[in-house]
């Protein structure tokens, strides 16, 4: 009782570090696992090899798909691959059916970009398309905010669930394959929720450009825009295919190269390397520390840094022996699910970024999982996609999604909070019972 005593103090001190002072999460959370280190009463040589092993083991295994992963989505971005998708989409669900093309594509550019970059990006589309269509404008805003919310906890390669999959050690080809299957059904009550309830909020668009539509000259078509996310996806589902014990594509050179070329770290690369095809005209300095590249490493470091001190907290937890003190009660799987769902929901609500949420709760389940009955190959699949869950909820007032999402389309603070906030808190639930559901059927 005491040592989880401690570790509550130490989870208290993170948050506060972050939330009341402000400090960077990376800061707060290496300084919180030393001190959780010392209170525990670890001897300083125990410590010292926690934080080597846990900052060296994490960032080895995730720090370069985290990179990759962000390269990709920079390179969308500033070229408008991204909004050339985003058109793409529409055309194919069609702009009479604007909510859902506003969600859905939130949902696909959410996978390789930011959240808060995505809704930036899909703004004035969202103005132009609620007019177009005479959709309430609220409406169209949090579509595209819930589709972004939707992916960017759930499915590979946003940094949250690369992150929590590595500490895990989890196939990252099941956590995508499954992850786009909860995703998805979480976006039915979601859709729902905007067109009952959110539809009726008062709001209308205010333009700062005449035609947002004038910033897809000189882009990407839309089949190179979309093979730096498809391919990489498809190349590590198709590996995860390749493991099963019945060998489905044989054992041959086929099957080699597949395993190869699958691997997270070498797909994300081919995917870095399709994306550097999408600028219109070549320009060596994208590629150099003053151009595109060096910008993505700017966004990816503080993610990876932050990962890196979690894999400290993790290791910390793990060599103090926290597993046995989890109580028996908690071993079947049926509990065991959940636990990382309300670690990550609590996290989120209280400091605001579902990476720092994610990555955090990985750290603290990832020594517990045989405890939990979470550490066969499918159950820690199924725990990655529960700390995501709970990493989407609530997003309020300390998120920087939140102000995004209001300040960019002219919604209340209330407002917000009745339509982001209670959205998120939604998608949440639904995720959470439905990869439980999943999870007595599949394990």
């Amino acid at each position: 009782m005491i040592t989880l005593l401690i570790i509550l103090v130490a989870l208290a001190f993170i948050m506060v570090a972050i939330v009341k002072f402000d400090i960077h999460p990376f800061l707060a959370l290496f300084v919180g696992a030393i001190f959780y280190g010392l209170l525990s009463g670890m001897s300083t040589d125990l410590i010292l090899k926690s934080i080597s092993d846990g900052f060296g083991g994490v960032l080895g295994s995730i720090g370069l798909l985290i990179l990759l992963g962000v390269m990709i989505g920079t390179f969308l971005e500033k070229t408008g691959g991204a909004l050339v998708i985003a058109q793409k989409i529409l055309s194919w669900i069609g702009e009479k059916r604007v909510i859902s093309a506003m969600m859905f594509s939130g949902y696909i550019l959410s996978i390789p970009v930011f959240g808060d970059s995505t809704f930036i990006m899909m703004n004035p589309i969202s103005k132009s398309l609620s007019l177009k269509g005479k959709v309430p404008y609220a409406a169209t805003t949090i579509a595209l905010a819930l589709g972004a919310t939707a992916s960017h906890s759930l499915v590979p390669p946003t940094p949250g669930p690369i992150a929590t999959a590595g500490i895990y050690e989890a196939d990252l080809g099941m956590v995508i394959f499954w992850g786009f299957i909860v995703s998805l059904i979480t976006l039915i009550p979601s859709y729902l929720f905007v067109k009952k309830v959110v539809s009726k909020f008062p709001l209308e668009p205010k333009f700062a450009v005449s035609n947002p539509e004038n910033e897809l000259k000189n882009t990407p078509t839309a089949f190179k825009s979309f093979l730096p996310i498809i391919i990489p996806l498809v190349l590590i589902v198709m590996a995860s295919i390749a493991k099963y014990p019945t060998q489905p594509f044989g054992d041959n050179l086929f099957t080699d190269i597949i395993l190869f070329l699958g691997s997270p770290v070498i797909a994300l690369l081919l995917g870095t390397f399709l994306s550097f095809t999408l600028p219109a005209k070549y320009d060596k300095k994208l590629l150099s520390s003053s151009g595109w590249i060096g910008e993505a490493i700017l966004i990816a470091a503080p993610v990876i840094l932050i990962t890196g001190a979690g894999g400290v907290f993790g290791k910390m937890l793990q060599n103090s022996g926290i597993g046995d003190l989890v109580s028996s009660s908690l071993s079947g799987a049926s509990w065991g699910i959940f636990l990382p769902f309300l670690i990550a929901f609590s996290l989120k609500t209280a400091q605001g970024s579902s990476t720092v949420a994610m990555i955090t709760t990985a750290s603290i389940i990832a020594p517990l999982l045989g405890t939990l009955g979470l550490d066969s190959e499918t159950m820690r699949v199924f725990a990655v996609l529960a700390t995501g869950a709970g990493a989407m909820a609530v997003s309020h007032a300390n998120d920087s999604f939140f102000w995004a999402v209001t300040q960019l389309s002219g919604l209340s603070i209330k407002q917000g909070n009745q339509s982001h906030s209670l959205g998120t808190f939604i998608m949440s639930i639904t995720a959470i019972s439905m990869i439980y559901l999943i999870s007595l059927f599949v394990t």
